[in-house]
């Protein structure tokens, strides 16, 4: 047993190790201008555009779901008219920014591990350091770059298809007027509403990036094991963000309330 726990803290210990080891050598290469525009460039495409549909389906479908429940809670008080400063405040705060992190995650963050795993697997990654190019640079900066570029727009994306969708259930099943319901929404984001779930977002896209890069980095046992890794990188990039917004929204409450 004592054996047993060793190893496991050990192995604990030499993982945690690695994970670090790869997120500094990721920074050297930012730091020392290692950064080819045109990878990044493919990243936003193959990570932003692709991901442009899903986003804003989940987010409308979130914002109807969220201005139906509203109607019914708030109607019980007279209070309907409240239905946009609901829907506005709970997606800019919270609803869009982890909804957002949490799709691209399944989609993109699949898609990272997915290739770089098959690379891995079929020594394209020994392949390019034997072509004298350091495969950190050539494929793991440009996709952490353009992730950290894409989800910010991303988020703002799904926090306008969602305020859209709590339009339409406050315009068409709750019977406020529209300019009323514009208004109040615009009264009920604050500068400091916006930025508290804003802020979230970039250390969001550094924990999926850095995720899924470096399990597509270390998957082996090949086809088998790039479905495994890919599985794993969606199931802990979930854990770690909302870990992560936890923390986060517990910081940014005590700072800005």
């Amino acid at each position: 047993m004592l054996k047993f726990l060793t190893n496991y803290i050990f192995g604990v210990l030499a993982n945690l190790g690695e994970v670090i080891n790869f997120i500094l050598e990721v920074l050297g290469n930012v730091l020392r201008g290692k950064i080819r525009l045109a990878e990044i460039l493919k990243q936003i495409y193959e990570q932003g555009l692709q991901s442009v549909g899903i986003v804003i389906l989940v987010s409308l479908a979130s914002g109807i779901v969220l201005a139906l429940q509203g109607v019914v809670v708030l109607s019980r008080f007279g209070a309907k008219e409240y239905i946009s400063s609901l829907v506005a405040l709970s997606l800019v705060r919270e609803l869009s920014p982890v909804f957002t992190a949490l799709v691209f995650s399944g989609k993109a963050g699949a898609r990272i591990t997915a290739e770089l795993g098959s690379m891995s697997v079929n020594d394209q990654v020994l392949a390019t350091r034997t072509l004298g190019v350091n495969p950190i640079e050539y494929l793991v900066v440009p996709r952490m770059i353009g992730c950290f570029l894409v989800l910010p727009i991303l988020t703002v994306i799904s926090e306008v298809a969602g305020i859209f969708g709590g339009y339409l259930i406050g315009v068409y099943e709750a019977n406020i007027s529209g300019v009323f319901y514009i208004n109040q929404t615009f009264k009920a984001i604050r500068f400091v509403d916006f930025y508290s779930g804003f802020s979230k977002v970039f250390f969001f896209s550094i924990i999926i990036s850095w995720v899924c890069c470096f399990q597509g980095f270390k998957t082996k046992g090949g086809s088998l094991g790039v479905g495994k890794y890919t599985t794993q990188a969606v199931a802990l990039s979930y854990i770690w963000v909302l870990v992560a917004n936890a923390i986060l929204t517990k910081i940014i409450l005590s700072i800005w309330g």
